[in-house]
């Protein structure tokens, strides 16, 4: 059995964009929590292997989404959450004036920054 505490400071960065701190882990997944700072518009990626599920804890933001049937943007609020199937083009920004932070969890566990290509999304990025 595990616990943690949220870490004061971030323990990096995601492909993406975002602040992570390290939640939790296993042999089947990991869960961490995301901070988007007000203003910004993150890389648009997509993923080889794991699938993501997000729940929005605060902050106002979008997600725009696409796969071989469908694209879409969704907005993010808090109790909003979402899937990233693996496979799954996605770009994500905040569009509010203080912090975006959602909690990810991904199956099977997050196998490095080597699992995320960089693609083309429908913002331009901030970073």
């Amino acid at each position: 059995m595990k616990e943690t505490v949220l870490p004061d400071l971030p323990d990096g960065k995601s492909p993406a964009g975002a602040d992570v701190r390290l939640l939790m882990d296993s042999d089947t997944g990991n869960m961490i929590h995301s901070t988007v700072s007000a203003g910004q518009t993150n890389r648009a990626v997509v993923h080889a292997t794991v699938n993501e599920f997000w729940y929005i804890l605060e902050g106002h933001g979008e997600i725009w989404r696409r796969d071989h049937e469908q694209e879409r943007v969704t907005t993010l609020v808090p109790g909003v959450a979402i899937d990233i199937p693996v496979g799954t083009a996605f770009q994500y920004r905040n569009v509010g004036t203080g912090p975006l932070r959602f909690i990810c969890v991904t199956m099977p566990p997050w196998r490095g920054d080597q699992e995320s290509t960089y693609v083309e999304g429908i913002w331009k990025t901030s970073i």
